[in-house]
């Protein structure tokens, strides 16, 4: 069974940066794609970005976040990151990662970590 586990988050002033990480098992990055998820209190879940697990690992991102946010992966550290550079108050939310079903980013995902809060406040 696949398990990631999420780090990296917590507060940060606006303007600011942090680089979340997603550890994965084994060979996990090799066969599936991994998304990055956020979601705030009483708001819906929200799509961040997606590295697919070709080796030219193709990447999408939310509107929300595009220029500010660059996702990565590291396969011989089976992990992927999210950095994110020039956070706002609105980028406040517990953060997951997850295992899309293929290695493609699909929006069908499977397997999730627990999440890391990232707060933006002065």
């Amino acid at each position: 069974q696949v398990q990631l586990v999420e780090s990296g988050g917590g507060l940060v002033q606006p303007g600011g940066s942090l680089r979340l990480s997603c550890a994965a098992s084994p060979f996990t990055l090799d066969y599936y794609a991994i998304g990055w998820f956020r979601q705030a209190p009483g708001k819906e879940r929200e799509g961040v970005s997606c590295i697919s697990s070709s080796s030219d690992g193709h990447t999408r991102y939310a509107d929300s976040v595009k220029g500010r946010f660059t996702i990565s992966k590291d396969n011989a550290k089976n992990t992927v990151y999210l950095q994110m550079n020039s956070l706002k108050p609105e980028d406040t939310a517990v953060y997951y990662c997850a295992t899309d079903s293929g290695p493609d980013c699909l929006g069908e995902y499977d397997y999730w970590g627990q999440g890391t809060q990232v707060t933006v406040s002065s």
